[in-house]
């Protein structure tokens, strides 16, 4: 669904991004990571439309984004950090606008209004100004211009930032049910949240691809071996020393205990299996057994070790050229579109443009 191969982005003579390649399947979720002024937000500008590469190509379902970049903002629905809203327009004829200003029908705007209300739980607020509603709202109104016009693939940059945790939740289960449906790449500095909903991590930083795989692939690979916690009732001494005597283990380090237990971890070599000769060893000396179990590497230890050099690259936002892109006209059509239309409850679009 999106090929990128080679892709360049050069703002004078500092390189943003350096030669990545990746691919995202139809139906993926996949997130998008790395530490500011890494290249993301560029990356995601350019699979857009907003920003033409360097050098290097990249494609939407078949489409590449210089040769046909009509084509491929058809196929695409982009949610910026900062949604692309108009605070004094109504969120149902804001949609409206957005869905005309996509090319949607008179006969089927409509239906794809009470389409995209649903898929986002705008019900209780489709007749209220935009300038109303909570960030939680704005960000479902953000999602639903996004949606309106069905796009093959969607691309998400911080959908959940600023929000409070029921307002996250809410946000993660919707992503949750557009799995499948849509191709979706989701950027984001919540790691855990990308562990919740992605099926697969890009993480690039200085411009570089660094990895691509699953989460759980990318924690097992940087892992290299297994960790064992253990939590024992015997002497700390005695403990340590016994299993240090274990064939198979590296290393042993105390960590906190409770109700005179004390916990450890154990770090082992490469492909040492040796949960059941420690619990044997723990029974056969005749301290109590309370927990054994592997401790993996977090997402968290992944990203900091694959991003740990300071980046020096310049982000999308800091070129000049950026500064007057209006999201949600830029997304879908020429500049020389109608203004919204100018009634009492949805102002002209020159008085709504410096809210994107």
């Amino acid at each position: 669904m999106i090929k990128v191969e080679r892709l360049t982005k050069r703002y004078g003579p500092t390189l943003a991004v350096k030669d990545i390649t990746f691919e995202v399947e139809k139906g993926e979720i996949v997130g998008f990571l790395g530490p500011n002024g890494a290249g993301k937000t560029t990356t995601m500008r350019i699979l857009t439309g907003f920003l033409p590469p360097t050098s290097g190509t990249a494609s939407v379902a078949g489409y590449d984004v210089l040769e046909e970049p009509l084509e491929v903002k058809k196929r695409i629905g982009y949610l910026p950090e900062t949604p692309p809203l108009y605070p004094e327009m109504a969120v149902e004829g804001y949609l409206d606008f957005v869905g005309r200003l996509k090319g949607i029908t008179s006969a089927d705007v409509s239906g794809r209004i009470e389409n995209v209300v649903d898929k986002c739980s705008l019900g209780d607020v489709r007749g209220k100004l935009i300038a109303q509603l909570s960030k939680g709202y704005r960000q479902r109104v953000g999602l639903a211009q996004a949606l309106i016009h069905d796009p093959d693939v969607l691309i998400l940059d911080e959908p959940t930032a600023g929000l409070d945790p029921k307002q996250i939740s809410e946000v993660r289960q919707l992503i949750h049910q557009l799995s499948g449906e849509h191709t979706i790449i989701l950027s984001t500095h919540i790691l855990p949240e990308v562990q919740t909903i992605a099926s697969r991590i890009i993480i690039i930083s200085d411009g570089k691809l660094e990895a691509s795989d699953t989460p759980e692939n990318l924690m097992a690979r940087m892992q290299g071996h297994e960790s064992v916690l253990v939590e024992i009732d015997g002497p700390p001494e005695d403990v340590e020393e016994r299993l240090m005597a274990v064939e198979g283990v590296n290393g042993v380090s105390r960590k906190n205990g409770h109700g005179g237990r004390t916990s450890w971890e154990i770090d082992t070599g490469e492909d040492a299996a040796i949960r059941s000769e420690v619990a044997r060893t723990v029974v056969e000396s005749g301290w109590g057994l309370y927990e054994i179990r592997s401790v993996g590497m977090s997402l968290e230890d992944v990203f900091l070790q694959l991003t740990e050099s300071e980046p020096d690259v310049v982000e999308a936002d800091a070129a000049p050229t950026e500064e007057t892109v209006e999201p949600a006209i830029a997304e879908a059509t020429p500049a020389d579109e109608p203004p919204p239309p100018d009634n009492n409850e949805e102002p002209s679009k020159q008085e709504g443009a410096g809210t994107s």
